[in-house]
């Protein structure tokens, strides 16, 4: 059985601002940021628990070549992509989504 595959809003949202703020910043480095989360989203999709778990539940997904990392949940037969967030950040902004 194929698991759920589910983005919060949030993330979603966190993933347009990187695109847009990397875009403004290099024209096509945007469309390279999205296509590293592209790659790594079918990562998880594939292989969920090959990722760190780095907070109670919560697995994380680096980036190729960008310091940002997919953070996800993995309940039952849903994964759940809860925040994509730089590296550098504070960890409680992604913790408190689980």
């Amino acid at each position: 059985m194929t698991p759920r595959f589910l983005i919060r809003p949030l993330a979603e949202q966190e993933i347009a601002e990187a695109i847009l703020w990397y875009e403004e910043h290099d024209v096509g480095l945007g469309g390279e940021f999205l296509r590293a989360v592209d790659v790594r989203l079918g990562d998880i999709k594939r292989r969920p628990d090959s990722f760190p778990e780095v907070y109670p539940r919560i697995r994380r997904a680096l980036l190729a070549r960008f310091p940002y990392a997919l953070f996800f949940v993995v309940t039952g037969a849903v994964i759940n992509v809860i925040a994509c967030m730089h590296t550098r950040r504070d960890p409680r902004r992604w913790q408190r989504r689980a």
